[in-house]
């Protein structure tokens, strides 16, 4: 079964043109569902074997097949609009509710409510998001306290967590537990399972002394019998959130502004996990040189993907480095985005992919960019098309909404500066359409594809 959790996927690159007229959008894009766990099959099962894409249910966010990632999309496209002060309509976050099991924990996509959960599929990452929307909407105390639970039941015996119940556990799902259970306001040092608490858990998956000096502070995503942990840029930037104590949506405060410091080791240090007291710094600075080393974005490392950059590690990058404290380091890396996200929100098969939408607009608040014009792109606006009409806006939305109805719309068409938040003049992009067409044009599309991280789909 493809999941939503991994967030590895492929690269929509290229230029998009549609004539000489039309203005290029810069189309690279990585998917912002979540991943599957590694059991998952290579490559989708034949067409004779295939189920029927899921319908897309009435009060969802988004066009696309819900059956992978349904609950988490709607998650963030609740977080993020609440953030900006959107109220949701009632269907949406019934709809979200409607999803939960009898114990507590959400699947990916629950077709026929009426029908008992299998255990089984129940998914954590799905579990961890619903937590930290309802957190965020309010007045759903009820579900949330059976979330915690079903945590609490499904935790490993090494404190981390799976994508599904009974598989051994990997970072993005104990990372997610850890900042579901901060949302709840349940301790993750105090869930434990046979003396092993969600911050042990999380805590060994983490590279420092022994591994080399470039990736110390990074996270793997999960463990390799007889090899050394190796660095995932994913896994590090949700990881850093949880490690830093942060949640859904990161605010940035008034936090003290202090540059990353790097894990120290001593000549000789010994194998072992990070310090809890050093584990958020040693991940910001190993993100930090990483982002910087990108280009000021990170570049997709899961096996089988297309090359390229990761827009949705690049997202939770920058929420981490804001939650640790680290604004600086995460604002070159949000000025990129606001610059060349558009298409990876906004020109997925279906449409507005509502969980890559959500994603920057998040981004947008934490990193204090304008979240109506995040280079050029009305992201509000963007997100609330994609989905049932709200019960309410704030009147700085609907004003704009209504004297810019075209700032939903490719890169350009919504910036009054050049290059404002970062993002591509309209006379810039121009140029470069006419210098691509002069040389005969291209449309390269690359299907999107979600990895895993031993090249599971």
């Amino acid at each position: 079964m493809i999941t939503p959790a991994r967030l590895g996927s492929a690269v929509l690159a290229g230029l998009l043109l549609a004539g000489t007229a039309a203005a290029p959008a810069l189309a690279e894009s990585a998917s912002a569902t979540p991943s599957a766990p590694a059991s998952s099959p290579s490559t989708a099962p034949s067409t004779a074997t295939t189920p029927a894409p899921a319908a897309v249910p009435a009060g969802l966010y988004g066009k696309g097949d819900p059956g992978y990632d349904g609950v988490w999309r709607q998650s963030l496209a609740l977080t993020a609009l609440k953030q900006n002060e959107v109220v949701p309509a009632e269907s949406a976050v019934g709809w979200l509710l409607g999803q939960q099991c009898a114990d507590g924990g959400w699947p990916s996509f629950r077709a026929d409510t009426a029908t008992a959960c299998d255990p089984k599929t129940e998914d954590s990452n799905a579990t961890a998001v619903a937590v930290q929307a309802l957190v965020a909407l309010g007045g759903h105390t009820e579900p949330v306290a059976k979330a915690v639970q079903w945590f609490k039941a499904n935790q490993n015996t090494d404190g981390t967590w799976s994508y599904n119940p009974g598989s051994p556990g990997d970072t993005d799902s104990t990372a997610l537990a850890v900042s579901a259970l901060l949302a709840a306001g349940a301790d993750p040092a105090g869930v434990a399972r046979d003396g092993h608490s969600a911050y042990d858990g999380l805590a060994g998956f983490q590279l420092g002394c022994a591994s080399p000096a470039d990736q110390r502070g990074a996270f793997a995503y999960q463990p390799v019998a007889g090899s050394p942990l190796t660095a995932n840029v994913l896994a590090s930037s949700q990881a850093a959130l949880a490690a830093a104590g942060g949640r859904l949506p990161v605010t940035a405060d008034n936090r003290a502004d202090a540059p990353a410091k790097p894990l120290t080791c001593a000549d000789g240090a010994a194998a072992g996990t990070v310090a809890r007291a050093d584990s958020a710094s040693a991940a910001a600075a190993y993100l930090t040189a990483k982002l910087a080393a990108g280009g000021q974005r990170l570049l997709l490392d899961t096996p089988g993907a297309t090359p390229g950059p990761d827009f949705n590690a690049t997202s939770w990058a920058v929420l981490s480095l804001v939650q640790a404290g680290h604004a600086k380091e995460a604002a070159s890396a949000a000025d990129w985005l606001a610059g060349n996200g558009y298409a990876w929100a906004a020109q997925g098969k279906n449409g507005t992919d509502p969980a890559a939408a959500a994603t920057l607009l998040l981004v947008a608040r934490a990193t204090k960019l304008d979240p109506y014009n995040f280079g050029g792109t009305n992201m509000v606006q963007l997100l609330i098309d994609a989905g049932p009409k709200p019960a309410s806006v704030p009147a700085a939305a609907a004003a704009k909404a209504a004297n810019e109805p075209d700032a939903t719309k490719a890169p350009g068409s919504g910036i009054t500066e050049p290059d404002e938040n970062g993002g591509f003049s309209a006379g810039w992009m121009i140029g470069v359409g006419l210098l691509v067409g002069v040389g005969g044009g291209l449309l390269l599309s690359l299907n999107r594809r979600r990895t895993t991280r031993n090249g599971a789909k």
